[in-house]
């Protein structure tokens, strides 16, 4: 019997190799994807279609509203950056950062694992072109899984929950190489924090910015659709 594992999906780059790779170890996944209340909420639509490209049976969509939180430049009136250099991007932690975003996402993804009967969880976490988020890094990923064992009845009841962040290591360039390998149309994925209406990206936030130069180092065409101001 295939075993499933709970992926977290965002339609970005960086989930759909997850997703990807997950398949890849045999798993059969069960995407996840989070409406928080994103200026990119087109996400959640190439969410949708990354799930049904690669094959996904189980596709859910949870809402909560962290605009109510605000603090972030995705989930308030607050400009997002653009053009930063790549030493400003390496430096402190940017507005774009999602106070607790990962704690929350994983919370659900875990709840839901216990539901489908699933042990293993996936996140496209990276912790070398991370933009500085600090629930990006591997500290945060295994202190998160400690917790997984000690809060939940499976985890009391002798379930070992195993969160799997495969591309914490890898540069963007590894990560689409690898994608790449696997099948990946990164084609229909996004990654742009502030899209315009017709959904293409900017491609000066600090997301395009990594994904730009992710495919220039890997040597793979960028397939991405940017808006007219962006040069497309």
């Amino acid at each position: 019997m295939t075993k499933r594992a709970v992926v977290l999906t965002s339609g970005g780059l960086d989930s759909t190799t997850c997703v990807a790779m997950a398949k890849a170890k045999g798993f059969e996944p069960v995407c996840l994807a989070v409406a928080y209340g994103q200026r990119h909420a087109v996400e959640l639509e190439r969410a949708r279609e990354v799930a049904t490209a690669l094959g996904v049976k189980d596709f859910r969509v949870v809402g909560i509203d962290l605009r109510q939180v605000g603090g972030s430049a995705l989930t308030a009136d607050i400009d997002v950056p653009k053009d930063r250099p790549a030493d400003e991007m390496s430096h402190g932690v940017p507005v774009t950062y999602v106070p607790a975003r990962n704690a929350l996402f994983l919370s659900l993804a875990l709840g839901l694992a216990e539901v489908v009967g699933a042990t293993d969880i996936y996140i496209g976490v990276n912790a070398v072109d991370y933009s500085g988020y600090p629930d990006c890094r591997p500290e945060f990923i295994r202190s998160f899984e400690a917790m997984a064992n000690l809060a939940t009845k499976a985890g009391v009841e002798g379930a070992r929950f195993t969160v799997h962040a495969p591309l914490s290591g890898l540069t963007k360039a590894d990560i689409i190489r690898e994608g790449v390998r696997l099948g990946v149309d990164y084609g229909i994925t996004h990654s742009c924090y502030d899209p315009d209406a017709q959904g293409r990206a900017c491609g000066r936030c600090d997301s395009c910015l990594l994904r730009k130069k992710g495919f220039e180092e890997a040597g793979v065409p960028d397939p991405t659709r940017y808006s007219v101001e962006a040069g497309a």
